[in-house]
C-alpha cells in the first residue's frame, strides 16, 4: 500500500485566490479613500471661497453703514431736519402704497357738514405708524365742527378723531371760527378693524373756546 505524505514545512495555499479576494477589498478601500479625500479638498476650497465672499459682503455692509451714518448725521443737522422729516414721511407713504389724496378728499367730502370747509391738511405718521391727518376747518358755528368730528369717527375711513383747538377765523374769510381737528385715516386697502381703536380710551376733546 502507498501513502502520500506532504513533508513540506509550509502547507500549500492558493495565492491567486488570496490576492483576488484581498485585492478587491484593497481596491474598494482605495477608491473610498480617494473619494473622501476629493470631497475633503473640494469642501475646503468651497469653504475658503465662501469665507472670501462673506468677507466681501461684510466689507460692503460696513461701507454702506458708514455712508448711512454720514447721511443721517447730515440730515440731523438743525438746518436739514425739515428736509429729513419730509423725506422720511414720503418714504413711509411709498412703502405703505396706500395713500391717495383723491380718496382722502373724497372721504372727507362725504362727512363734511354744510357750511364747513377744509382750510388745510397736513399728514404725518404717529407713534403707532398710522396716518394721522392734522386738519384746519372753518365754518360758522362750533356745532358744525363737532358734527364733523362725530361723522369722521362714525366713518370707516377715520378714527381717533378729536378737536384740538378752536379760534376765531381771520377777518374777511367769511367764516366765524376755525378748528384744528386731528384724526387717523384708514386707507381702503387696510382692514378697518386693524387700526380702529374706538374701544380704547379716547382722546379728550379740547378747545380754547367755550363749551357747547
Amino acid at each position: 500500500m502507498r501513502l502520500d505524505i506532504n513533508l513540506a514545512s509550509q502547507p500549500y495555499e492558493d495565492a491567486r485566490q488570496f490576492w483576488r479576494r484581498w485585492g478587491t477589498a484593497l481596491g474598494a478601500a482605495a477608491v473610498l479613500t480617494l473619494t473622501l479625500l476629493t470631497l475633503t479638498i473640494t469642501g475646503r476650497v468651497a469653504a475658503r471661497r465662501d469665507h472670501a465672499t462673506i468677507a466681501e459682503l461684510r466689507a460692503e455692509i460696513a461701507q454702506r453703514d458708514r455712508v448711512r451714518q454720514r447721511a443721517e448725521a447730515f440730515l440731523n443737522q438743525p438746518e436739514n431736519r425739515a428736509t429729513r422729516d419730509q423725506s422720511q414721511f414720503l418714504n413711509e407713504l411709498i412703502e405703505r402704497k396706500s395713500l391717495s389724496w383723491t380718496l382722502v378728499l373724497e372721504d372727507l367730502e362725504k362727512v363734511m357738514p354744510a357750511r364747513v370747509h377744509l382750510v388745510s391738511i397736513h399728514p404725518e405718521m404717529d407713534e403707532d405708524n398710522q396716518l394721522m391727518l392734522k386738519m384746519v376747518v372753518a365754518g360758522d358755528s362750533r356745532d358744525r365742527a363737532l358734527e364733523l368730528a362725530r361723522r369722521m369717527e362714525e366713518s370707516r375711513r377715520f378714527t381717533q378723531t378729536y378737536i384740538e383747538t378752536e379760534h376765531a377765523a381771520p377777518q374777511g374769510s367769511g367764516d366765524t371760527v376755525q378748528f384744528d381737528i386731528n384724526g387717523v385715516y384708514v386707507p381702503e386697502t387696510a382692514p378697518a378693524t386693524a387700526v380702529k381703536t374706538s374701544a380704547a380710551t379716547p382722546k379728550p376733546q379740547t378747545s380754547k373756546g367755550s363749551q357747547p
